[in-house]
């Protein structure tokens, strides 16, 4: 029995989207190909609000984000994380031996602007990194409020993971300032995983020229040459078949109307959110909430893994809490395609399992 996905990612995927990976593939060298890669990074333009040159990986969003720590500093990093996925930066900075410093919280609490203007104003930095939303807490960062920071310091390169939240919440990256923004196919897109997708301002761009050791396959200068000297080709074979169904999706995406979606996205969190409110507790701060992914403190001691054991007999799939917080939290995903109907259909099993 297929289980219909509420977890953070993979998502579920509309047929129409997956039927699209069968189209007979093309030469990763030609005219077709760069055209149908261009179509892409028009439409992702779009839904990051931005001018930026857009750039694909055949890699997950950790590509990307690898990519762009390594690439981008010159100095000294400043990691905010609110969570595993925020911390991943760091862990890819020290695994790089790019210099980096970790600034975190309690689990479930956001970044303020205070902390990074705290940091920034050390003078000991020259990039720093913000993951917009954070799947393992249910925490969506103020980014809006920590880019008017991070403006006030010019030098400094801002790189945001916007994975689990682009294409899902609003995140306008030149209004913001945002030099690098990276996302991926898996989540709030709707498609299948197998896809990066970064913006990168010439302002990162010239900095990651200043930097010695970028590696190789994710050396974000080589990919930003790749991609202008031959328009939308890239130095390695990229992942043609899920390009053909990314752009066929994007075309849905923007068809839908990106306020329309974010709206939709809101709506569903809301419910989501009160339900969890009614029945348990949520677990992130209350004026930070994630609008892809609700995060319950499990304040009825229930079995996660059981109740996800029967919710799979029925067809369904959540996510039980991430690392420490598993047993203690579950998740509930509503991202991409799914709909309200879907959401209240799997709260309705949900209620009759454990009899509420």
């Amino acid at each position: 029995m297929h289980k219909k996905l509420f977890i953070p990612g993979p998502v579920e995927v509309k047929q129409d989207v997956l039927d699209k990976m069968a189209t007979p593939l093309i030469g990763h060298r030609t005219k077709e190909i760069s055209e149908l890669q261009g179509n892409i990074c028009a439409k992702m333009q779009k839904v990051f609000y931005t001018d930026n040159l857009i750039l694909l990986s055949t890699s997950s969003g950790s590509g990307f984000m690898e990519g762009a720590i390594r690439s981008c500093t010159a100095k000294k990093a400043a990691v905010f994380s609110v969570g595993a996925f925020g911390k991943r930066w760091y862990q890819m900075a020290t695994g790089n031996n790019v210099p980096a410093d970790l600034y975190e919280v309690e689990m479930g609490q956001a970044i303020t602007p205070e902390m990074v203007d705290k940091a920034l104003a050390t003078g000991d930095y020259d990039l720093v990194t913000v993951t917009h939303n954070e799947t393992s807490t249910g925490v969506m960062n103020p980014v809006e409020e920590i880019a008017e920071v991070v403006k006030k310091y010019p030098d400094v390169v801002f790189c945001v993971d916007t994975v689990s939240s682009a294409a899902g919440a609003k995140v306008e990256v030149d209004k913001l300032g945002i030099d690098i923004c990276v996302t991926s196919t898996q989540k709030a897109l709707g498609l299948p995983p197998g896809l990066a997708v970064c913006s990168m301002s010439e302002k990162a761009y010239n900095r990651a020229k200043t930097v010695e050791n970028r590696g190789f396959y994710l050396d974000l200068v080589k990919v930003y040459d790749a991609v202008v000297k031959k328009p939308h080709q890239y130095p390695s074979t990229p992942n043609i078949s899920l390009m053909f169904a990314m752009d066929y999706q994007l075309d849905r995406i923007l068809e839908e109307g990106l306020d329309n979606r974010f709206a939709r996205h809101i709506e569903m969190a809301e419910y989501v959110r009160a339900w969890g409110r009614k029945h348990f507790e949520l677990f992130a701060d209350e004026n930070h909430l994630s609008n892809t992914l609700t995060n319950i403190k499990n304040t009825r001691g229930i079995s996660v893994k059981d109740l996800n054991a029967e919710l799979g007999k029925r067809g369904y799939m959540i996510s039980n809490g991430y690392g420490d917080l598993k047993e203690k939290t579950f998740r509930i995903a509503h991202m991409a395609d799914t709909t309200m109907d879907e959401v209240k259909a799997l709260l309705a099993e949900i209620e009759d399992i454990l009899g509420l």
